[in-house]
């Protein structure tokens, strides 16, 4: 049986809705979707993509890093987006937290409704601990 442990991480709460923000099994981290909230839960960027985007790299990072990785261990990335046509604007600031060429594994998944209907950007990682 694979053994599973809590990533704890002050900077991003979790919430009391029956999930964890990260768990650790087997060599890898698994990340909830994070969205555009700061340490305290509240909404970041309010209408604003970019913004929103750039909260959810900055859990991602925290949570990383509370795990014992960083962002070059990302080997998989899911970005949930409210419009696709969103897909270029998330693209740059995406750029802003990982190096070239190894980028993660990339899915982008559009047009859907998110966690909170104010969010409009979701983002879960998959990290290999080094």
């Amino acid at each position: 049986m694979s053994k599973r442990e809590r990533v704890i991480c002050a900077a991003v709460p979790d919430r009391p809705l029956l999930y964890s923000q990260a768990m650790k099994a087997n060599g890898f981290v698994f990340l909830a979707g994070q969205g555009p909230i700061d340490a305290e839960g509240r909404l970041v960027g309010e209408g604003d993509v970019v913004t929103q985007s750039r909260q959810a790299f900055l859990n991602i990072k925290a949570l990383a890093e509370a795990a014992g990785a960083g962002m070059d261990d990302i080997v998989k990335l899911t970005v949930y987006l409210t419009d696709r046509a969103n897909t270029a604007v998330v693209r740059p600031v995406r750029a802003e937290f990982f190096t070239a060429p190894d980028y993660p594994a990339l899915t982008v998944v559009g047009n859907i409704g998110l966690a909170s209907p104010e969010w409009l950007v979701e983002i879960e990682a998959v990290i290999a601990l080094p």
